[in-house]
């Protein structure tokens, strides 16, 4: 293969502070270029750095196409970074994996992580030099039952610890080891378990941190099996006077910073004052018996604070508790606005940090310390805090309201049973307490943890995740529409905080269409609150990161990618492999459908990053289609007959066609690919090629497509939910050019007017089958040109150009303002098109810049 290959890395955003971190990040490779067996070099701008790489994805012709690598990266070294093909570095340090009959033992070579391989302490210990700073950790939940009587309710709390059922060891290090946890949270008291979940573990080289990736699935009855609390619970050794033990919580402006014996009395001047304030920034304080005796008297008459707790109740309040035992009240210390989501406990020797992911984000969260004065103190994220109403998954309504809502179809199937959802934390095995400074560096870790990427102009070389185009301003036609699209992206982000649109199931997602009566987007309407991925945002947000680098687009698609993949999508159960379709709960619509949870919104997030857990997804979709024999896509309007179900070419085969790709690429299976092959063979002996249909009928075990005429649904669907995303790159991969001039007859076809179609189809497809002409732009480019169509490719120009998101800048200053409090709004904006006008206006910028001028200056 070609060895002089070298890829120009650099961090996503600014890192703060100056300890090492570890990352793992994914690059792509063009076909042809990288050799499976090719071994990969990292270098910094001063030395050869240790790294970790194994194979991603492949090419048909066996060559690599995408790679994951993982490395410790210090402040150093995060300039001028450069990977390429050669023989690696060998690190000293490097993390082992030891395991014994009942347990896998980590060792970075500064610290150690004991996991359990069953029983409910998944945790056994952490460890830094020897020194254990954590005794356990085990995962906990709460489950509130409730009886409803006349004029009254009666609440019964029910607690439950996750137990192990099975684990795996998926990388054993030099650089980093992972380690996956399966199992389901068991009652305390009596034999009851629920609420499966994964737990992953992951540890770097010469490190003290130590990353947790955390999911549950729902699999209760919501009207029966509310959640009052979910968390991960940690012990700490303690020792040493009360006074120079520490607890730390990260506010917004600052940090907590007490101890179970506060220095603080009213005899607290002088001296003690300023012992007082090292204290207060965690410093040690040394007390003499004799000459501090009289202050140590006083010290043993005041309060001892034993429990504390942040508890995050909104997106933009907080308030910090203590006690001192048990049977008293919580003595409020604090309130403030969005916390860091990081707490520590610990003495002079070293303690434990803990931090949990988006804490204010996805609030109601909490960080409780309790136990401060004993020989165990202990230490509980909570990921839903038991400090607010319990978790309420049940719909909104007992009935479907279709007609008045557009919710989909008339069964209600708005059960939550058989979603997810994924949290991040992150632990420290601390030598000390640490000052502000660290306190700082662990919240900016914790919160925007460290990424490498490759340059925009080096993904679009490679093609990486098909077409789109760099940003071009060389133009005043280029640079209008790139205007535009950077409207579009800001009014979303400053839509997400002032519409708050934060919470546990919600943070990650977007609104679909707004409701200018009442000034405020579709909340309470059926089909038209929160998006769910229709028409592909996700696909937006990713593109635009790919074309920019943008870091805080990366998060925005970050977040859509968790949110989506975890709770609009079904992980087991009848409806396993489908999602559901927008409504006002995110599982509530009655359409459940493969689009939702198809491989190609997620992928990307996949292969840059390496994430397990969404790799876990990508491989659960890849038999969706079977899960149509449960819920035919198309039972509305097609009796049931000879075909096992009833689909479209988009975007239910379209989204089968991203679940086969991805397995096929990603493990080299090719019965998958066979399948995408069965189903291309299907619609090239259909009468009118991808013309016909869009609905065919379909068998799962043959992959066969059967026709059910030429006309006998609306176009739209087949293009709009990233079906022409998925087969451009698909494209690419199966080298048909047949394939290629089925999607460009599509696109050219597409918007001809009635007469010009008739001689084509002879009058069989009617031009009412084809609307909402802006969703057709990105395959119409496609079409003008592979046809090399210049009519085609003005006419794409002119559905843009004209098109409201082509029309106006949705920045700051063409905003409509209110008078509701200075709301900032645009009456007429929905995200579906929003998305979709982006996508396809990025695209055509790759296919037709050429033809843009012309139209632009006859606009």
């Amino acid at each position: 293969m070609l060895n002089e290959t070298k890829v120009r890395l650099h961090m996503l955003q600014d890192t703060t502070g100056h300890s090492p971190q570890g990352i793992t990040w994914g690059i792509p490779w063009d076909k042809g270029v990288l050799d499976r067996n090719d071994p990969f070099i990292l270098r910094g701008p001063n030395k050869e750095l240790a790294m970790q790489s194994w194979p991603a994805a492949y090419w048909p012709d066996g060559s690599v196409k995408w790679t994951a690598h993982a490395a410790v990266i210090g402040e150093e070294d995060r300039e001028e970074l450069y990977v390429s093909v050669g023989k690696p570095s060998v690190d000293e340090q490097k993390i082992t994996v030891m395991e014994t009959e009942e347990s896998i033992h980590l060792h970075s070579g500064v610290a150690e992580c004991v996991i359990a391989k069953q029983g409910d302490r998944l945790i056994r210990s952490i460890s830094r030099n020897g020194r254990v700073v954590c005794s356990g950790g085990m995962l906990v939940a709460l489950r509130e039952e409730r009886t409803e009587g006349i004029g009254s309710t009666s609440i019964r709390e029910e607690r439950f610890a996750g137990r192990i059922h099975s684990y795996r060891v998926e990388q054993s290090g030099p650089v980093r080891a992972v380690i996956r946890l399966d199992g389901v949270h068991q009652a305390a008291a009596g034999e009851r378990e629920w609420l499966p979940f994964t737990l992953r573990v992951y540890m770097y080289a010469g490190l003290d941190t130590i990353r947790l990736v955390h999911t549950f699935h729902y699999d209760g009855d919501p009207d029966q099996d509310f959640m009052k609390g979910l968390g991960i619970t940690f012990h700490v050794p303690m020792a040493g006077p009360l006074y120079n033990r520490h607890v730390r919580l990260a506010g917004d402006t600052g940090f907590f910073s007490e101890s179970p014996k506060t220095l603080h009395t009213r005899r607290t001047k002088g001296k003690y004052r300023e012992l007082f304030e090292r204290q207060c920034h965690a410093q040690s304080v040394d007390l003499d018996p004799v000459e501090d005796e009289y202050f140590m008297e006083l010290l043993k008459d005041s309060a001892t604070w034993d429990d504390y707790k942040l508890v995050q109740d909104a997106s933009d309040h907080y308030r910090i508790w203590k006690r001192t035992k048990e049977q008293c009240c919580w003595l409020k210390a604090a309130d403030g606005h969005r916390a860091g989501g990081l707490g520590y406990i610990g003495n002079l020797d070293g303690g434990l940090g803990a931090g949990l992911r988006h804490f204010w984000e996805k609030h109601p969260r909490a960080i409780e310390v309790k136990g401060t004065s004993k020989d165990e103190a202990s230490l509980t994220l909570w990921l839903w805090s038991p400090d607010v109403p319990a978790m309420d998954l049940r719909h909104y309504d007992t009935e479907t309201h279709v007609e008045s809502s557009y919710e989909g179809f008339k069964e209600l199937n708005a059960t939550p049973y058989g979603i997810a959802n994924t949290n991040e934390l992150t632990l420290w095995a601390l030598p000390a307490a640490p000052g502000t400074d660290r306190l700082k560096e662990m919240v900016a870790e914790l919160n925007e943890p460290p990424m490498l990427v490759c340059e925009p102009e080096y993904y679009h070389r490679v093609r990486a995740f098909g077409l789109w185009s760099l940003p071009d301003r060389s133009t005043p036609a280029k640079s209008y529409l790139e205007d535009r699209l950077d409207g579009i992206l800001s009014f979303f982000q400053r839509e997400v905080v002032q519409r708050d649109w934060y919470g546990f199931w919600d943070f990650g997602d977007v609104m679909h269409s707004y409701d200018p009566v009442r000034h405020v987007w579709n909340y309470d309407l059926g089909g038209c609150a929160w998006q769910n991925a229709e028409l592909v945002p996700n696909m937006w947000l990713w593109t635009t990161f790919l074309r920019t680098g943008r870091a805080d687009i990366f998060r925005l698609a970050e977040a859509m990618t968790r949110h989506t993949s975890e709770v609009d999508a079904y992980h087991f159960g009848p409806f396993k492999g489908l999602g559901s379709r927008h409504n006002v709960v995110h599982w509530g619509c009655g359409c459940k459908e493969a689009r939702v949870f198809m491989a190609g919104l997620h992928r990307y997030y996949y292969y840059l990053t390496a994430d397990e857990r969404t790799g876990d997804l990508l491989d659960l979709v890849k038999d969706a289609d079977y899960s149509t024999l449960v819920m035919d896509p198309m039972r509305a309007y097609f009796p049931k007959d000879e075909n096992p179900v009833h689909l479209r070419i988009g975007p239910d085969w379209a989204a089968f066609c991203s679940n086969w790709m991805t397995r096929w690429e990603r493990f080299e299976d090719t019965r998958y690919r066979d399948k995408i092959l069965t189903g291309i063979q299907c619609l090239k002996k259909a009468k009118y090629r991808m013309l016909s249909g869009p609905s065919y009928g379909y068998d799962p075990e043959t992959s066969k497509l059967y026709p059910m005429g030429e006309d006998n649904s609306g176009r739209h669907m087949v293009i709009c939910m990233g079906g022409p995303q998925v087969w451009f790159e698909l494209a690419d991969m199966l080298g048909d050019p047949e394939w290629v001039d089925m999607l460009a007859e599509f696109g050219v076809y597409y918007n001809l007017p009635q007469e010009e179609k008739d001689l084509i189809t002879k009058g069989e497809i009617r031009t009412e089958s084809w609307g909402h002409p802006v969703l057709s732009a990105g395959i119409a480019a496609y079409g003008a040109y592979h046809r090399e169509d210049q009519r085609t490719a003005e006419n794409c120009w002119h559905i843009l150009l004209h098109n409201p998101f082509g029309q106006m800048n949705l920045s700051e200053s063409e905003r409509r303002v209110t008078h509701l409090e200075e709301l900032q709004e645009i009456e007429w904006i929905n995200t579906n098109e929003a998305s979709q006008w982006s996508l396809n206006t990025i695209i055509s910028l790759e296919l037709l810049a050429d033809s843009l001028d012309h139209v632009y200056s006859r606009r």
